[in-house]
């Protein structure tokens, strides 16, 4: 059997859901660049089908990490580049509703190490160290009682980070005439609309070859952008964050020293960046710092290597997915991000995961044809 089948649920081998998921995949695959509109159209119909019971006592999971970045008040005066306090506050409700019990992660990889099967778990994870995350955020998980892991880089606190797509933002918001020279793009954006627009498109390109944030640094210098006081009007600062590591309900989790994409340093760099970042955290909260999200998601059997070899006890992805019992690699555990309500019930159906797999299967050349 493929590979790349084993790594989803079994009701992926049923000759039912395969024949479905084989239809379906192509359309699934066109709805990544959809408009937000449409792409919720097709969430919607996805969730309904997993819903479906053939579909949902097979594609059931046994935990499902969440990745969330900043949770914004007014989500349009931040070009709609995080989480709004509704769709998060909705989220929470949803899972308690549908019977997910919220845990800290450490409780999450502990229940299914001895195979708890008692309850289903979902934990909650920010990265990057965002103010709002408790200014926000935290109010909300309080009054929920839900656990939480905020990964931080090593550059946020101390305002060194080159948080490009901070710069990128306030650049668009505070200009409606933009040149990136090096895109070789000038974008006329007046309203909000042409505003998420362009800067969606100047972020899937940078996105592509994550050495293009150095290219912007000549157009924020030129527009009179600091990203060091960005940084300082977004991520908590040492205080803080030692302040936070002391709540009963959060944990502090490494994210790299510079969050540079990993996979594109040399080892020895690489390893540096993930120690460096946990030797930081642990100093500063006086605590252990035992897990750890890659930057951007980005890595590969080499950078689960050096997650071990920092000392780190598990590695979070940006990969979508959930968690089961056939398989749980500590250092490539998926999350599940959220971008709106029927985004998070087809997530949480599964049946995406079974679209996922099957694309990826068909797409696997056998040995023997190779």
């Amino acid at each position: 059997m493929d590979a790349a089948v084993n790594d989803f649920p079994p009701a992926m081998h049923c000759v039912g859901g395969l024949a479905f998921l084989d239809r379906s995949s192509a359309i699934f695959r066109m709805a990544l660049h959809m408009n937000p509109i449409v792409k919720d159209c097709i969430y919607y119909g996805a969730s309904r089908i997993g819903e479906l019971p053939v579909f949902r006592a097979r594609l059931a999971a046994r935990a499902a990490i969440f990745l969330f970045h900043e949770i914004q008040r007014d989500a349009r005066s931040e070009l709609m580049t995080g989480t709004s306090v509704a769709l998060f506050e909705y989220s929470l409700n949803w899972l308690r509703q549908e019977g997910w019990v919220l845990v800290s992660l450490d409780e999450c990889i502990e229940r299914l190490a001895r195979n708890d099967r008692s309850e289903r778990y979902a934990v909650l994870t920010f990265d990057d160290g965002y103010r709002d995350n408790v200014s926000v955020a935290l109010p909300i998980m309080e009054r929920q009682n839900a656990p939480f892991m905020m990964y931080v880089p090593t550059g946020a606190p101390t305002r060194s980070l080159q948080s490009w797509w901070l710069g990128l933002r306030r650049l668009f918001l505070s200009r409606d005439r933009v040149s990136i020279d090096a895109l070789g793009r000038q974008f006329l954006c007046s309203d909000l609309r042409s505003k998420i627009s362009a800067l969606a498109e100047v972020t899937r390109w940078v996105h592509q070859d994550y050495r293009r944030g150095a290219m912007l640094w000549p157009v924020f210098k030129e527009s009179g952008i600091s990203l060091e006081k960005l940084n300082d009007e977004y991520f908590l600062d040492e205080r803080e964050l030692r302040t936070l590591a002391r709540h009963p309900l959060a944990s502090i989790g490494g994210h790299s020293t510079s969050h540079p994409a990993l996979s594109s340093l040399d080892g020895v760099s690489a390893l540096a960046e993930l120690a460096d970042n946990r030797d930081y955290l642990e100093d500063l909260v006086q605590l252990p710092v035992r897990h750890v999200a890659y930057p951007y998601g980005a890595c590969g059997p080499r950078e689960e290597k050096l997650a071990s070899q920092a000392g780190f006890q598990t590695a979070t992805t940006t990969r979508q997915g959930r968690l089961y019992d056939h398989k749980l690699n500590p250092f490539a555990l998926p999350r599940i991000g959220i971008s709106s309500r029927p985004a998070l019930r087809a997530r949480m159906s599964g049946i995406l995961e079974g679209i996922q797999a099957l694309a990826k299967r068909r797409y696997i050349v056998p040995e023997t044809q190779r």
